[in-house]
């Protein structure tokens, strides 16, 4: 027996928003103060996650949100000709600031302004929730540009994302607004389906791990996300039921290897990637959620 629509329509709500928005506003105002020690530079602050696409459910607490400075930026220049990559380093200059620099000033300035809930991470900087305010992770960034053409005339061409560096130095570099956007444009194309059958993904990952169907960690939100953003947008049907169903029938057939991110600037299976899913997950996934989906009945 299949989970009822009813069921489907309750896991397609989103979540908390009034919360969420008053904690963006509160830490987006203290990373904005003109007194903060990178305020000379330039940067940009916007949300990635859950909340920051709208796919976000009751059970999710974070806020996560980006400072991103573009008075640096790093690149990667491997699909740019010899011609194009000789005219690139004869205009290229090395910068006097560095992400580390401008890491531990957001840092500094966010310990300053709030004391003891602020935990810096392997990654992003935790700021501890109160009453009024969720819990939050601001991960400061610098821009960082793929380029695949450069030249005069307004040739250049570049995909614009961000990068970071984890304590061990690793580096990580990924794309948050083209997720953003084109799981927007996905949810247009899709009549409006996408983004609320992604929060019924989320729930029900949440319950088949509660009920022991499924590993805690193995199904990640962002790449449930950006499973369902392959899906072509014929199988978001009109009813829930019907959706979760041809999209998780068609992710089944599909050649796994060629999904991508919804990025489109990774494939969303790759072996060893910091920011892309295993296969042995994601088959996890929909073999746990296939046999959830049967079991319902028994429940």
């Amino acid at each position: 027996m299949p989970i009822p629509e009813t069921q489907l329509d309750t896991w397609s709500k989103q979540g908390s928003v009034t919360q969420s928005q008053n904690t963006y506003a509160t830490i987006r105002g203290i990373l904005e103060d003109k007194a903060a020690p990178y305020a000379s530079k330039s940067y940009s602050i916007f949300l990635q996650g859950s909340y920051g696409n709208d796919t976000n459910i009751y059970a999710d607490s974070d806020v996560d949100i980006v400072i991103c400075t573009s008075s640096i930026y790093y690149d990667d220049t491997s699909a740019l000709k010899p011609q194009e990559l000789e005219a690139y380093k004869a205009k290229w200059s090395k910068g006097s600031f560095a992400y580390a620099d401008f890491r531990k000033q957001v840092t500094s300035h966010l310990i300053a302004k709030l004391g003891t809930s602020v935990k810096p991470g392997n990654k992003a900087i935790f700021v501890q929730g109160n009453g009024t305010r969720r819990d939050a992770d601001v991960l400061p960034a610098a821009e960082y540009r793929r380029y695949f053409s450069y030249g005069p005339q307004n040739t250049t061409d570049y995909a614009e994302g961000i990068v970071f560096w984890t304590d061990d130095g690793t580096q990580i570099v990924n794309y948050p607004k083209r997720h953003s956007a084109n799981c927007t444009s996905k949810h247009q194309a899709t009549d409006g389906w996408f983004k609320p059958s992604v929060r019924i993904l989320k729930n029900m990952r949440n319950s088949m791990v509660d009920n022991g169907y499924l590993d805690e960690g193995t199904a990640p939100s962002y790449f449930l996300e950006g499973m369902l953003y392959n899906v072509p947008d014929e199988n978001f049907d009109t009813s829930y039921s019907n959706t979760i169903t041809n999209a998780l029938n068609w992710i089944s057939a599909s050649d796994k290897e060629k999904l991508l991110c919804a990025n489109e600037m990774y494939y969303l299976i790759n072996p060893t990637s910091l920011v892309t899913w295993r296969i042995e997950k994601l088959n996890a996934f929909l073999a746990a959620a296939a046999q959830y989906w049967k079991d319902w009945h028994a429940r």
